[in-house]
């Protein structure tokens, strides 16, 4: 894991030797963690990582800025609860159960792991900046581990593994999220951008020529839609993957 530059593992929220899950006496009136790490959620999805504030917070809870100290000592703080909160959003199989495939249930974590990125684009330049030891990381963190240890690799192996899956799809997810939000400043549909790009490349003299290079390519990969392109994309890269992780265990 990577710590934020210029802080030690100690400044984490999740190894204060007395974290404060709600206020001290005097604090603000219908406040608490919970509360406070929901709205900054909810801000950071409207807003972005850049504008938002403890006394942008503050103002959206209708508190002083002061008051959330009672509950965070730092931005910091506020920013890795906010982490783990999303990362509670993760919908987690059971490794144990009964009959489940192993392939199956790391597509079900790549495929929600992807949708969170996509979903909360402030969450990818956080996801390596602090420790990722919040309940939500963790449990997301084991299910994973445990899942890929199913396949059979040597243990020197799993990480490996679990690296060129999920560093794919954080990757993928990023750049998805990244272009959803250009897309939604235009005020267009994915489709209608979409649309109106390609026709713009396929005429421009510095384009085209690579546009036309690739439309054997193009009409290959199929999809009616944006979605459903990056959707096909992502499925296949995926199988690619699992497959290597298949051929790598039957290697011995």
């Amino acid at each position: 894991m990577v710590k934020a530059a210029g802080r030690s593992a100690r400044d984490s929220v999740w190894l204060q030797e007395k974290p404060r899950r709600g206020g001290r006496a005097g604090q603000p009136s219908g406040l608490d963690r919970e509360r406070i790490t929901a709205t900054s959620v909810r801000l950071l999805d409207a807003e972005g990582l850049t504008k938002v504030s403890m006394r942008r917070l503050a103002a959206e809870l209708n508190v002083t800025a002061m008051s959330l100290y009672w509950y965070v000592d730092t931005k910091d703080d506020l920013l890795e609860l906010a982490l783990d909160a999303a990362f509670g959003e993760l919908r987690l199989p059971d490794p144990d159960a009964q009959g489940e495939d192993w392939r199956e249930q790391l597509r079900g974590l790549a495929t929600e792991y992807r949708a969170l990125l996509v979903r909360h684009p402030w969450l990818s330049p956080l996801a390596g900046r602090y420790l990722n030891i919040g309940p939500n990381s963790l449990a997301f963190s084991r299910a994973v581990q445990r899942v890929v240890r199913r396949a059979g690799l040597p243990a020197h192996g799993v990480t490996g593994a679990i690296s060129a899956v999920f560093q794919f799809v954080y990757g993928f997810g990023t750049i998805e999220g990244h272009f959803f939000a250009r897309i939604a400043d235009t005020g267009l549909s994915p489709d209608e951008y979409y649309e109106q790009a390609m026709a713009l490349v396929t005429e421009a003299p510095g384009t085209a020529e690579a546009v036309e290079e690739s439309k054997d390519l193009m009409a290959a990969r199929g999809g009616d839609t944006v979605d459903e392109m990056l959707d096909r994309d992502f499925a296949f890269a995926l199988d690619l993957l699992i497959a290597g992780i298949e051929a790598m265990v039957s290697r011995g």
